[in-house]
């Protein structure tokens, strides 16, 4: 289908087909995922029971939290690694891959360490706000960190991956030792929030997420224009008049933000920043990762990996672990398939 030009007043903006089915078909997916999701547990709930009065406080106070905060974790993941992807203008690009999920995973058990407060369950007013603010300080720190050690008069795409992997590594390391300086109790929780859970998740975990994509996501419609820019090239950006450091600043300063608060929730959920651009990007048949086909794929993933790990194993896992493995194989998939286009 080939793409419809809308204009507004003096704005005009090209509108593709099959971009918008793949969001609207998502989001019936995602609906249909997050309706059985709340269903799962010890008391089962049909999906035309779910929004029954008597089911009300199961699904408001206990399910719905958790189905939400996975959906919105998944979406701001999947909106950080579409805007990465396209400003490096390289499929390995993700927060995951780029050290920023790493950045605010060290900072979070730092906090979680030094005040003895779990990382993800309801512990008062350093949970609810110290912990979101230490990711995203933490997100801020690695992904500058990384963007300036890559720098070399100019950003090539697969010297940021490269320095990023390096910078996730020793971000891991620090962060094992970080967890030896605590006690067994502060240990142990820090462990389970850094498989990537969404056990016990509830509205406090909703909030922040949603805040930051309702901010987030018009800034970055509004900066997705000079997307299409960015992946010309820096010469020829700032040939047709971009501001190509700042606006890719900026940028990138979005995608930051949108994965620190989303590893804050629920702890680094890998690979899911890293496939879902790409799953859209071959679904919408687009030469770039699209925003919102990425931001609603990213949600049904996380969703769906959520309700693997609840139903598909005798005992039930965390969402990033499941992630974790259903995304390993893809990233070699981008690995094999990028070798192959530079040797050809």
């Amino acid at each position: 289908m080939s793409a419809l030009t809308v204009r507004a007043a003096r704005v005009s903006f090209r509108v593709r087909p099959r971009e918008v089915l793949v969001v609207v078909v998502g989001l019936a997916v995602l609906a249909l995922l997050m309706l059985l999701n709340i269903g799962r547990g010890d008391q089962h709930i049909g999906i035309g029971e779910v929004f029954a009065p008597e089911n009300r406080f199961v699904v408001m106070e206990l399910r719905l939290p958790r189905v939400l905060t996975g959906a919105l974790v998944g979406a701001a993941l999947g909106l950080a690694g579409a805007l990465t992807q396209t400003i490096s203008r390289n499929a390995l690009a993700g927060p995951d891959t780029l050290g920023i999920t790493a950045g605010a995973s060290v900072a979070v058990v730092s906090i979680t360490v030094a005040t003895g407060s779990a990382a993800g369950g309801a512990g008062g007013t350093v949970a609810a706000l110290g912990v979101p603010l230490a990711a995203l300080i933490g997100g801020l720190v690695s992904g500058i960190a990384v963007y300036s050690l890559a720098w070399r008069r100019g950003l090539d795409g697969y010297r940021l991956v490269l320095v990023g992997i390096g910078f996730s590594g020793v971000a891991a390391n620090i962060k094992w030792w970080l967890l030896t300086l605590g006690d067994v109790n502060d240990a142990g929780r820090a462990m389970a929030w850094i498989t990537g859970s969404l056990n016990a998740r509830g509205w406090e975990h909703v909030r922040p997420v949603g805040l930051a994509l309702a901010v987030l996501v018009p800034l970055v419609a509004i900066g997705a224009f000079t997307l299409g820019t960015l992946r010309l090239g820096d010469e020829p950006a700032r040939g047709l008049g971009l501001r190509v450091d700042r606006d890719r600043s900026l940028l990138l300063l979005a995608a930051i933000a949108l994965a620190s608060v989303a590893t804050a929730a629920a702890g680094p959920v890998e690979f899911v920043g890293l496939a879902a651009p790409q799953i859209a990007l071959r679904l919408a048949g687009t030469g770039r990762p699209p925003l919102m086909g990425s931001l609603v794929t990213g949600a049904v993933l996380t969703v769906g990996a959520d309700l693997v790990a609840r139903t598909a194993f005798p005992v039930e896992l965390p969402v990033g672990v499941v992630t974790a493995v259903l995304g390993a194989p893809f990233l070699l998939y981008l690995l094999v398939r990028s070798r192959r286009k530079a040797t050809l």
